[in-house]
């Protein structure tokens, strides 16, 4: 079956037109028409022969069809039965070869029995809706799933969040999350007009990439629990947020004075290797 062209939204609304479909602004659909950059994209993705790749919210498959060109084994997410059905027509010879698959239904529910039935893949890549983005991130890395390279486009502010240092605005649980298990860098913005329909909001592609030296704390569980406490209100000091996670005032003080932490700081600005410092001494105390 003949693919639209990628870069014009008249066609692409063609497209969907014949087949009756429409847009779901439910699932934050919106295809990126710039051809360069769908290219730094994928090129930022480092794809090739044989490498293993998931991509979410493939569309009308404008990124998949580049992946797959490059020789990669592609299995793609998605929630749209309309899209799934029109993509699995555009990339039926590589169905065939046995390289190119569809998941369908929302990623959050599926992503593990992927898993299990096919093992990991390399790379984990895809334009993510807003309401799913931190949600499906900090799910695999706390599931103990870290892909050796992922590019990710989502909207700017959650770019911001996993890039953030401490003591910044932005700094916050899923920034500790995602560095503890990457190497967090921004590759590019994409403003509204790269996009049709275009959104009302900026997006940012970022690239991470697996952290040779993780998990750098001896029970990596305890970790994600404490690590999410302290941050669980912001307005209060960490020996507050760790008095109620350990329900215990005097182990919070005492352990936050081994791992020398001021007990009056907030979490907001402690470092990610103080928090694993943290982690360490509770984990000693148990």
């Amino acid at each position: 079956m003949k693919h639209p062209d990628y870069n014009s939204p008249a066609e692409l609304k063609q497209v969907l037109d014949i087949n009756g479909f429409s847009m779901q602004k439910k699932f934050g659909q919106n295809f990126l028409i710039n051809e360069d950059a769908r290219k730094r994209l994928v090129d930022a993705l480092e794809v090739g022969e044989g490498i293993k790749v998931w991509e979410v919210g493939p569309g009308l498959g404008a990124m998949t069809n580049t992946i797959l060109e490059r020789g990669s084994d592609l299995t793609v997410f998605e929630i749209d039965r309309g899209f799934a059905s029109l993509i699995s027509q555009f990339f039926e010879d590589y169905s065939a070869k046995n390289t190119f698959r569809i998941v369908e239904g929302d990623v959050l529910k599926t992503w593990k029995g992927q898993l299990e039935k096919a093992g990991q893949p390399d790379r984990f890549f895809g334009n993510l809706p807003y309401n799913i983005a931190a949600t499906i991130i900090a799910d695999t890395i706390e599931n103990n799933v870290r892909f050796e390279r992922c590019v990710f486009t989502v909207q700017k502010e959650v770019a911001q969040r996993m890039c953030a240092k401490p003591g910044s605005a932005d700094y916050s649980s899923f920034s500790a999350l995602c560095q503890w298990a990457y190497d967090v860098k921004p590759l590019l913005d994409l403003s509204g007009g790269n996009f049709w329909p275009k959104p009302n909001v900026d997006s940012r592609a970022v690239v991470f990439t697996k952290k040779a030296d993780f998990p750098c704390c001896k029970n990596p569980a305890l970790f994600v629990k404490m690590q999410r406490a302290l941050f669980s209100s912001r307005r209060k000091t960490v020996r507050n947020n760790l008095s109620q996670f350990l329900k215990n005032n005097d182990l919070a003080v005492s352990c936050l004075e081994k791992a020398g932490i001021d007990i009056m700081k907030r979490a907001e600005v402690l470092s990610l290797d103080e928090l694993l410092r943290l982690s360490d001494v509770i984990e000693g105390e148990k």
